[in-house]
């Protein structure tokens, strides 16, 4: 079976059908969820810290849902508007953008904390067009750059990607250094065929160092994020009549979200009080 990005370019392979098709495969979310959790480890964010945080081809915000859960604000961007209707559909609550990655980003410096992006990073590797604008490289130093510049000083973004070749790490790490990211690649259980995982650490400002990959077969962090993903499954299940996630806002919840707002710079976040976080009782 020929891989995805060989096949066709992202915003045309996922079209409608198959939009919805992977969305609601279950397979895809449980390996979407582990790939996300990892990222976010190898991210190392301080704990208990409000963070805005970038999902770099956020697709139908599969992992938006565990940057929810972990109390995170998120942006997300991705190139197939089909994926994006999808997230919408499913109510997601981080903010979307259409957006080609290959042509770069707009945003302001130093908006996020941080960024993290599972299976995307391979999509750049495939010439579209014989233009010289639209060659790997080209597309690659585009997306590095203005993502270095997206991101504050210090922190960190990290890709887990399938690559074809070591010809195609070298590629990637060789830009994303001349960008001015440190850093590296973390493999995860590689004398596995099964488990193996790699992911590429990038830092700005330095001062870091590339965690060490997981070692083993993989089968014990396989049976332990699989009972975490049917924990979410779970809760899942718990929606409302309306379709909507339930989701638990409590006052530790409401306060990290406002410090994030207030450190963003955005107008009008009302003072904390006693009265912050507290239910209110039914009106009838």
């Amino acid at each position: 079976m020929s891989r995805p990005e060989l096949v066709a370019p992202p915003e045309i392979y996922y079209g409608d059908t198959e939009a919805k098709k992977y969305t609601k495969n279950t397979r895809n979310q449980q390996i979407q969820a582990d790939m996300t959790y990892r990222a976010l480890e190898l991210l190392s964010l301080p704990p208990d810290e409000p963070a805005f945080l970038l999902d770099i081809g956020c697709g139908s915000g599969l992992s938006g849902e565990i940057l929810d859960e972990e109390g995170y604000m998120w942006a997300g961007v991705d190139v197939a508007p089909s994926m994006l209707e999808v997230a919408l559909e499913r109510e997601v609550e981080g903010d979307l953008f259409l957006q080609d990655i290959g042509q770069g980003f707009g945003f302001r410096p130093g908006s996020f904390d941080g960024a993290i992006s599972i299976s995307v990073l391979q999509w750049l590797l495939n010439a579209e067009t014989s233009h010289a604008t639209s060659s790997p490289p080209h597309r690659l130093t585009r997306f590095f750059t203005t993502l270095h510049s997206a991101l504050k000083n210090p922190s960190r973004a990290v890709f887990q990607f399938y690559p074809s070749s070591d010809d195609q790490i070298t590629l990637i790490s060789t830009i994303a250094q001349r960008a001015g990211f440190t850093g590296g690649l973390v493999i995860d259980y590689p004398n596995s065929n099964k488990a193996k995982k790699v992911f590429l650490c990038l830092m700005v400002g330095g001062g870091g160092h590339v965690p060490k990959g997981l070692d083993g077969d993989g089968d014990a962090a396989e049976d332990s994020t699989t009972a975490r993903f049917e924990r979410r499954r779970e809760r899942e299940r718990a929606r409302s009549r309306g379709g909507k996630r339930k989701s638990i806002k409590d006052r530790d919840w409401i306060l990290k979200k406002k410090e994030l707002y207030r450190k963003r710079g955005k107008e009008s976040v009302p003072n904390d009080s006693k009265f912050t976080g507290r239910r209110r009782k039914a009106i009838f």
